[in-house]
């Protein structure tokens, strides 16, 4: 029991992350049809951001905000001059924007910081928690508690307020929302700095538990890119839940299988949900008049 209590909270930690990350990738999409492949990359700013902020003198928290504004920064420039010259191109041909932007700023973080591999303090202390026989970081509790209190926030701002009804009227039909007044360029807009500013909290959430470097964000996008079509890209219960399967099946592979595996998991899960489910666990499959 008590193997089976650490498998799941470990699993639970990283699936928090995880999912954070395909929220990402489902809130750029839904407002614009796009798969943002550079999402891997505002984790790896947020936590190497933070780490070279701490480095400097600058307080935890204080390196933390500092962090997620230069991420969001990043993610506003990508969509206003990679992005927006290329409107009206191919969804192909924006995917290959996106790939090459995860390629500039992973050589860009290489240059500014270093090759190196990172951490930062805990929030809570390092000392673990026991649980019914299971050692539980304070560290994996400050994840667990964060992503929930975001993927509230993050529902309460689409459901409760005007812009939030924006981005769902912009995801519904781009044109008839231009046509009752929306501003769509500035609602793809916001999903780009609201992806990149929860991809920042989740890499300075992580890189107390998790090393961080300058090409983290690589395996942690294909996670997130798996586990958001697992829940059905698109749907952000579907991203929360996805991210959650999979930190839990990758921990139980770790744990009753080998190490070695773990990371096979999401390859895996892409090419299951392409053969048996392609539209995920709560997306819709398209249909198409013709």
């Amino acid at each position: 029991m008590a193997e089976l209590l650490q498998f799941i909270s470990s699993g639970l930690t990283v699936g928090a992350i995880y999912a954070l990350v395909a929220l990402g990738f489902t809130l750029i999409y839904k407002a614009s049809d796009i798969i943002n492949f550079a999402q891997g990359e505002f984790v790896m700013l947020g936590g190497m951001t933070t780490v070279f902020a701490a480095i400097a003198g600058v307080p935890l928290p204080l390196a933390a905000l500092v962090a997620v504004v230069a991420t969001t920064a990043v993610g506003l420039a990508l969509h206003r001059f990679a992005i927006e010259p290329a409107r009206g191109a191919s969804p192909v041909a924006l995917i290959m924007i996106t790939i090459g932007a995860s390629i500039f700023l992973r050589g860009m973080a290489q240059i500014v910081f270093d090759r190196r591999f990172h951490s930062l303090p805990p929030l809570l202390g390092a000392e673990p928690i026991q649980f019914g026989g299971a050692a539980i970081l304070p560290q994996s509790l400050v994840v667990l508690a964060s992503a929930t209190v975001i993927v509230t926030l993050l529902w309460l701002f689409i459901d409760r307020t005007l812009l939030g009804k924006a981005v769902i009227a912009t995801a519904a039909n781009r044109l008839a929302a231009r046509l009752i007044g929306v501003d769509t360029r500035r609602v793809v807009a916001l999903s780009f700095a609201v992806s990149a500013a929860i991809g920042a909290i989740a890499g300075v959430l992580i890189t107390p538990i998790a090393l961080t470097s300058y090409d983290a964000g690589t395996l942690l996008a294909l996670k997130g890119f798996a586990a958001a079509m697992l829940g059905g890209i698109g749907s952000a219960a579907g991203a929360v839940i996805g991210g959650l399967l999979i930190g839990m099946l990758e921990a139980f592979a770790a744990g009753y299988v080998s190490s070695n595996y773990k990371d096979a998991v999401a390859f895996l899960i892409i090419l299951v949900v392409l053969i048996l489910i392609p539209q995920g666990l709560f997306g819709r499959a398209k249909v198409e008049r013709v």
